[in-house]
């Protein structure tokens, strides 16, 4: 009865233990307007120098987490490469952030789609879980305090007017007019 009673206790111990982990460790609130972005420093997939978010400070951020093996992320690609020619502003930064764990994986990617963008590897994970990016694509829009200012889940049509117009007002721009004199409501902008 005497190692009945020391098995009870030890059991009781260790799924104390697991139930402590499990709920000492709770996920933070999502990332969302209005906080500051995590800081960050990535390598690049073009010659591995790192690229710090802090650096860009005084910036308007599009941050966009992505990987090879999404058909959405994909789709989307060009979209956002034309987003970067048409903004190329030393106001605006583009950063796309593959979490594949292959690097020529993500380099024949680039060459396949043809793509200029500034890219960044993830490999371990570490920056889109401290963003908590689960579903791919996903972007942050940040200001130039490095606060988010809007957060999408899946594939947008980045160089659309909405869009455009969107991060044109962040610089302080202001939209473009519309073929009709109007410009396009920022109530549209988050779908």
């Amino acid at each position: 009865m005497h190692g009945r009673s020391a098995l009870a206790l030890i059991a009781f111990v260790v799924a104390g233990g697991v139930l402590l982990a499990l709920f000492s460790d709770r996920t933070p609130e999502a990332i969302g307007p209005g906080q500051v972005a995590p800081p960050f420093a990535l390598p690049a997939l073009e010659d591995q120098r790192p690229v710090a978010l802090e650096t860009l400070r005084g910036r308007v951020v599009l941050l966009h987490f992505w990987a090879t093996w999404c058909k959405p992320c994909e789709e989307e690609m060009p979209a956002l490469d034309r987003l970067r020619r048409t903004l190329d502003s030393p106001r605006f930064a583009l950063l796309t952030v593959s979490v594949d764990e292959d690097r020529s994986q993500v380099e024949s990617y680039r060459d396949r789609l043809g793509l200029s963008l500034p890219i960044l590897l993830d490999s371990s994970h570490e920056v889109s879980h401290a963003y908590q990016t689960y579903r791919y694509p996903e972007s942050f829009l940040l200001d130039r305090e490095g606060k988010v200012v809007a957060r999408f889940v899946g594939p947008r049509d980045w160089d659309s007017q909405i869009y455009m117009d969107r991060i044109r007002g962040l610089l302080g721009e202001g939209p473009k007019p519309q073929a009709d004199g109007s410009a396009l409501s920022d109530a549209r902008v988050a779908r």
